[in-house]
């Protein structure tokens, strides 16, 4: 790493001065000189697409820019090797899944459980390896392009080595012991490789990271507001000789901890109003110590701290995008300069310039997108001068922050006047209306089949009328396809993505359809025969009849204000993904923990005698577990551990986990339970709630919808294009250019690249 330090301290952009004497020496002869004036040409054309790039993908800039590293640097952020990386993460999260303890049974309840197919050792030891390798290739090559400097000053890298050294180290310990151990330390280290791979993961940590303090005063207001009510719950329902008040003694609050539990669930509602209830059947002013308490904490307090974190939050997206625009526009300039150092720049100006047969040079090499590549160059085609300024040349790139456009190809040009009437007619939007107003009519008469048929037996049911309106319905969206191909032309047909979905469900319908008929014969009346194939008849049915349901989605795109709202949900949601991301690493680390502490430890019914608990014969009391039947619920495998762990975070019945867990391994499994209801339920939630408050109505959502619905108030716009829209796209508007000078004095602190002006 050092070694390859040496060529870079010397200037990249060498002085004006010295390139003008190259020029002029290099007329009277070819020589050396002039060689090495083109390899010196070949890399700042190198550097000049790779600062493109890194602008296109609002990648930062500080890194090495040797022809050597460049080389290195366009070979790890190709597709090929990104596609490989996420890969790897992928299949090492997917891990947890297939090893030991296996989530491969059909069932996850304990009662019913076959015994599950566990790897043999080695197996998803020998992938972990595989794993850990890329992992390390990815961490050398991500150091070395940054540089030995940069690399001591990057935590996220340093954590990176540090994970991969504790993991690689767990990894022989487990084979030492022949893959038998129960504690595994690199299975909750795994979701750091997704974290650190994702720059909008790490930035959104980091603004958590940033409300915890303000977060933390009103988590701890609500654990004095909680503790003092327990104090007073415990001496208003202390044991006395009523034998009514002492219900809700026994019940609730017989000792210290639970009567924290019992108040903290009611916190969230969860046991409201089963906790008031034996006081309450006593004496009706008990109750206004419940509503006191959850007046206070539920809706005060819980919703100051919504309150807060959206303070918090508020302006985070924002900043987060003006730091997106400031690294484009950086990399972008980094480019201009480079190339202003070319043998063909002019040297008796002050001002920089740079040719347009070097830029058009660049951007034939550029990895970009196709349409703003030729957009740029019918710029520069339309443009009348060779030589580009600074000015000039960014804003040349402001395509790149222009709205990304899909035009649509034409319609086919029929010669025959009768096939342009077809094409006319089923070409029209009101055809369209038609086959909707066909997919309602099918609806209607699966809900009225089903109502008929609610409490009729199997043996009873005939499935002859629903069998022949599905085909009569399923015919008519298989002619209705091939017309619209027939108008459109495949390609336009296929170059929307409501006809793929369209097309896609009816290709499904109609080999379902088939396969019915091939199976069982046409519909015909008593049509109930056996249970023949895979699948019974009533199961094909049923299949069929929800994929028509599904399909009636179709409609979405024809109403234009459910179409405009759609999309501008599906537009929040994309750009809430590295959040979502965050709750990905929190389950896993949850649900790794939750097997490593409450594997086993749910027994089934005829085990009960090894659990200290007590139960009567026959009868088991109401609410609990066992009464509920919570069995699937556990930590035997990962994938009931994050089933568990989401209907937690949903907190209806939560109480019911809390005191299960208690008893089947120990009362400390409260904090367990309690630490994930604050991590998802309290603390997760809340900053959704403050994004989404962030995202709407103004200045992203509104911005949105209203940029879109100007967009499709154009019919031809409507037809023709769609227009598909960023985050960063949306703030365009309240976006603030950085200046001349800020660009200028970031570049002059470039490690790499030293600038010589």
């Amino acid at each position: 790493m050092e070694a390859g330090a040496g060529p870079e301290a010397e200037p990249l952009l060498p002085p004006r001065s010295w390139r003008t004497g190259r020029r002029v020496w290099r007329d009277g002869g070819r020589s050396a000189a002039e060689d090495g004036a083109g390899a010196d040409n070949d890399l700042y054309i190198n550097q000049a697409i790779v600062f493109i790039e890194d602008a296109i993908q609002y990648r930062s800039i500080n890194h090495r820019v040797d022809s050597k590293s460049l080389w290195l640097y366009r070979w790890y952020y190709s597709r090929t090797c990104q596609w490989i990386l996420g890969l790897t993460i992928t299949i090492i999260l997917a891990l947890a899944f297939i090893e030991k303890p296996s989530s491969l049974t059909m069932t996850s309840d304990v009662r019913y459980r076959l015994p599950a197919w566990n790897p043999p050792c080695g197996l998803t030891e020998s992938i972990e390896l595989l794993c850990f390798l890329v992992f390390m290739v990815d961490v050398s090559v991500k150091s070395y392009l940054i540089g030995w400097e940069e690399f001591w000053k990057n935590k996220w890298l340093m954590a990176y080595i540090l994970t991969l050294i504790v993991s690689l180290t767990d990894w022989i310990v487990s084979l030492s012991f022949f893959c038998t151990e129960d504690v595994r330390i690199r299975r909750i280290l795994r979701p750091f490789f997704l974290l650190q791979n994702s720059s909008m993961m790490k930035k959104t940590l980091k603004s958590i990271n940033s409300t915890l303090p303000e977060m933390a005063s009103v988590l701890l207001l609500l654990a004095v507001h909680l503790s003092l009510f327990t104090m007073f719950a415990m001496l208003l329902f202390a044991r006395t000789k009523d034998g009514q008040q002492d219900k809700e003694w026994a019940g609730y609050f017989r000792n210290l901890p639970e009567s924290l539990t019992s108040l903290l669930v009611l916190l969230t509602t969860a046991n409201n109003p089963d906790v008031m209830i034996p006081a309450y059947s006593k004496n009706r002013a008990y109750s206004i110590f419940f509503i006191l308490f959850t007046v206070l904490g539920n809706l005060f307090l819980m919703n100051l701290l919504t309150a807060i974190i959206y303070n918090q939050f508020r302006g985070y997206l924002l900043k987060s995008v003006q730091s997106s625009l400031f690294r484009r526009r950086l990399g972008i300039r980094a480019a201009f300069e480079v190339l202003s150092s070319l043998k063909e720049t002019p040297a008796n100006t002050q001002q920089s310039y740079v040719s347009v047969g070097a830029l058009l040079q660049v951007l034939r090499k550029a990895e970009m997108d196709s349409r703003c590549k030729q957009a740029i160059m019918r710029s520069l085609k339309m443009c009348s001068c060779d030589q580009l300024s600074a000015a000039q040349f960014q804003k040349l790139f402001e395509e790149l922050d222009k709205d990304a456009i899909k035009q649509h190809p034409p319609s086919p040009e029929y010669q025959s006047h009768f096939m342009q009437k077809m094409q006319f007619v089923f070409g029209h939007p009101y055809f369209g209306y038609l086959g909707n107003v066909v997919a309602l009519a099918n609806i209607v008469s699966i809900c009225v089949v089903l109502v008929m048929d609610a409490d009729k037996q199997p043996s009873e049911r005939d499935d002859f009328f629903l069998g022949a309106i599905n085909c009569f319905f399923i015919l008519y969206y298989l002619l209705e396809m091939l017309l619209k191909i027939l108008a459109m032309g495949l390609k336009r047909y296929l170059s929307y993505p409501s006809n793929r979905f369209d097309g896609l469900l009816t290709v499904i319908l109609l080999v379902l359809e088939i396969a019915t008929f091939a199976v069982y014969g046409f519909p015909h009346r008593g049509w109930r025969p056996e249970f023949m194939g895979l699948l019974s008849l009533w199961d094909m049915v049923r299949l069929v009849n929800m994929l028509i349901v599904f399909r009636f989605l179709r409609i979405i795109p024809n109403m234009k204000f459910m179409a405009l709202v759609v999309t501008t949900l599906l537009d929040l949601v994309k750009n809430l993904r590295a959040f979502a991301g965050i709750l990905v690493v929190v389950f896993y680390a949850f649900a790794i923990t939750g097997i490593m502490l409450f594997k086993g430890a749910v027994v089934p019914m005829g085990n009960i005698s090894a659990v200290n608990t007590t139960y009567g014969n026959s009868t088991l009391q109401c609410g609990t577990y066992e009464q509920l039947e919570y069995w699937p619920n556990n930590f035997d495998d990962f994938a009931a551990a994050v089933v568990t762990l989401w209907d937690v975070m949903v907190v209806n019945n939560w109480q019911v986990f809390l005191e299960a867990f208690s008893r089947y391994s120990s009362p400390w499994a409260k904090i367990y339970f309690v630490a994930w209801w604050l991590i998802s339920s309290v603390i997760w939630v809340n900053l959704f709630v403050a994004l989404l408050l962030e995202f709407s109505p103004v200045p992203l959502t509104f911005q949105n919808f209203i940029h879109k619905w100007d967009r499709r108030c154009h019919r031809e716009a409507f037809l023709d294009i769609e227009y598909q829209q960023t985050v960063e796209l949306m703030f365009r508007d309240v976006l603030e250019e950085p200046t001349e000078e800020e660009l200028m004095e970031k570049l002059h602190q470039h490690p790499h690249l030293q600038l010589c002006r």
